[in-house]
């Protein structure tokens, strides 16, 4: 993304992108909390653009290297040549460097964000012997979702405490209702069909759900919806399928699909 592309569509709900711009003019960098499927991604894509500046996401994993994000020598044509990494090229290029869910990876691989987090604003080569200062257009931020949060799952409290955090939710009903039509094409009504069945499912969090509906699946289901998948079983396709396996929670699902989504004749626009 360098920023001449159409904006990324993402409606604020609080004073985040405010949060967001503030700390980037000021260097620092920012920690994005909330749930799978919230908007955290789309979020960034959007801030990157109105700053003018590429992206280079990173989706984050359990063997994630320290060389990964940095970089490493690789031979070509015979010879021994250095690659830079995703963190490395952001730094050189003034970019915004996304580590998508940090958590997922070793600490000690994160620790290698550390000097770039804080005052310093440096990443050290130690292969090649160099560090690189990072210029005022680079921006590191990084995100994971809380509910994931384990003993072995979490970030540092030395990492946490380099970052402005901003913490990211599901937006109110009829800023979802909005996105959800923006997105899939789908009438408002049947996109208020769908956020309505997500509020019901929310509130069934820690009821056998490890995760419950996110936006991000209400998109989908429109998306089936407007390519003339009937509302329900684009629903139980979209929202309840990917929740769950266990047969008596889906059929709960089922019920709730039923009760909240009309189905037959594709709803007016």
């Amino acid at each position: 993304m360098t920023g001449k592309e159409p904006r990324p569509y993402y409606l604020a709900v609080a004073d985040e992108a405010e949060v967001f711009r503030a700390a980037f003019r000021r260097g620092l960098s920012v920690l994005l909390k909330g749930p799978t499927g919230c908007g955290k991604t789309r979020f960034v894509e959007a801030m990157a653009h109105d700053l003018g500046r590429p992206l280079i996401t990173v989706a984050c994993h359990e063997d994630l290297t320290a060389a990964d994000l940095v970089g490493r020598f690789l031979l070509k044509g015979g010879e021994t040549v250095w690659m830079d990494g995703p963190l490395t090229r952001a730094v050189r290029e003034g970019a915004v460097c996304y580590l998508d869910e940090v958590v997922e990876t070793r600490q000690d691989t994160t620790v290698v964000i550390h000097p770039l987090a804080d005052h310093r604003r440096q990443l050290p080569l130690e292969r090649l012997g160099v560090t690189i200062e990072a210029p005022p257009e680079f921006c590191l931020v990084v995100s994971y979702n809380p509910g994931y949060q384990s003993v072995l799952k979490d970030l540092k409290d030395s990492t946490r405490q380099r970052m402005v955090a901003i913490e990211l939710g599901f937006p109110p009903a009829d800023v979802e209702e909005r996105v959800v039509t923006h997105e899939s094409g789908v009438a408002p009504e049947r996109a208020a069909e769908l956020v309505r069945l997500a509020e019901a499912i929310r509130r069934l969090e820690g009821h056998g759900l490890r995760e419950v509906a996110s936006t991000r699946v209400l998109v989908a289901a429109g998306l089936l919806i407007a390519e003339g998948v009937a509302p329900r079983r684009a629903a139980l396709a979209a929202i309840a399928g990917p929740l769950t396996d266990d047969h008596a929670l889906m059929a709960g699902l089922a019920r709730l699909v039923e009760a909240y989504v009309s189905d037959g004749s594709p709803l007016p626009r």
